[in-house]
This record gives C-alpha cells, sequence and structure tokens, in this order.
C-alpha cells in the first residue's frame, strides 16, 4: 500500500460500507487506498467483526458513521452536514434508517443472495427472496412517497444539497438496484429513480463504482 494514501482503508471490497468511506473521503478531498480484507478473517481488527476498518491521522477508526463524520469534520469543514440542530435530526434521522432498516432487508433479502449467485456461483435462493419481496416493495414505496412529499433526506440540508445521508444512502439502494427484482421495482417509484441517476453523476460516486456496475 502506498504511503501517500491519506487514508487507508480495510474491507471487502464489494461492501456497502467500504463504498460509504471511500465516497466520505472523495468529498473530502482524501486520496485513499483499500485493502481487501474479510469481515472476519484474523487480518481484521474490528472487535466484532465488521469492515472497514480505517487508518486516518495516526487514528485507527471503526464504525462507518463515526468515520464518515470525522472525515466530513477534519477535512471538509462539516459541509456535508447541517449545523442546525434540526436538520441535522432529519440527517441523522435518515442515516438511522439506511443502516438500521433499508441494510438489513435489501442485502440480507435481495443483494446478498444475487452477489452470492453471480459472483461465487451459489445455487439461488428463490425461496428467501419472495419472503423479502413484498417488504422490500413497501419500503421503496415509503422512500418514494418520503421523497414527493418533501425531498425527505435530499432537503435535510434545507438548500437540497448533497449530505452524508446521500452517502448512506445510495450504495444501499444502488446496490438493491442492481439486482433484477431490485431494477424492476425502483424503475417504477420515478422520485427515487430520478435520485439514483442523479447521483450517479456526482465524481465521488463515479470515482467508486463497483466492479459489478461496469
Amino acid at each position: 500500500m502506498s504511503d501517500k494514501a491519506q487514508v487507508r482503508i480495510f474491507g471487502t471490497v464489494i461492501s456497502t460500507y467500504t463504498r460509504i468511506v471511500q465516497i466520505a473521503c472523495e468529498e473530502a478531498g482524501l486520496s485513499h487506498e483499500t485493502t481487501a480484507t474479510a469481515a472476519n478473517s484474523p487480518q481484521n481488527r474490528h472487535p466484532f467483526g465488521k469492515v472497514p476498518v480505517v487508518e486516518v491521522d495516526a487514528l485507527e477508526l471503526i464504525e462507518s458513521v463515526a468515520i464518515a463524520q470525522y472525515l466530513d469534520n477534519a477535512h471538509n469543514g462539516g459541509a456535508l452536514q447541517p449545523s442546525d440542530p434540526a436538520k441535522r435530526a432529519v440527517l441523522d434521522k435518515w442515516i438511522a434508517i439506511a443502516n438500521n432498516y433499508l441494510f438489513p432487508l435489501f442485502e440480507g433479502g435481495l443483494v446478498m443472495p444475487w452477489i452470492m449467485h453471480r459472483v461465487a456461483g451459489f445455487p439461488m435462493d428463490p425461496e428467501k427472496i419472495n419472503r423479502a419481496l413484498p417488504q422490500i416493495s413497501r419500503v421503496l414505496g415509503f422512500l418514494e412517497a418520503e421523497l414527493q412529499n418533501d425531498g425527505a433526506w435530499t432537503r435535510a440540508d434545507g438548500e437540497g444539497g448533497f449530505t452524508l445521508a446521500d452517502v448512506f444512502l445510495y450504495p444501499i439502494v444502488r446496490s438493491l438496484e442492481l439486482t433484477p427484482q431490485g431494477e424492476v421495482g425502483i424503475a417504477q417509484c420515478d422520485h427515487l429513480k430520478a435520485w439514483l441517476d442523479a447521483l450517479g453523476n456526482r465524481p465521488s460516486i463515479t470515482a467508486t463504482r463497483w466492479e459489478i456496475e461496469n
């Protein structure tokens, strides 16, 4: 690994949370390098076997929310976080929704079954997918309604700018869109699809594209 990298990221290459940290680095203008490290491997220094682990400014950091906030605060002037307490609460709410509800449902119900089938050749588990699809559909409807009504997380800073809510939500929703069922479902959500497409052209997003997106 190059000594010139300002941020060293240790995590699985396809990890949603590895990409979240990479996007935060790009937004802060920080050079970064990622070492492929499996979540439960002996090389992983996270005490609970999660990824990523990050080295920056002589610190070793874990937990993506803490990492992203530090990178933004220390190296980006907090540009991705509103200073107003009410707007910050909205931002924090959406990050929590992304991490606590969207990610477990999307990842466990649809994304990982497809990735393990496509990348590793594991047999498909249609029963697991079919059990998750109704709830995924309801969540997509919720996201679409929130965007349609008041802009939801896209208005978290009061100006409609890019925030840490986008940093967390984009990779989670985008990973769902990369599955056949997710692509169909998101295509029916005009506002959600427009948000994804708009962010897909942002430099920090294009710079951190997964190989499976190509």
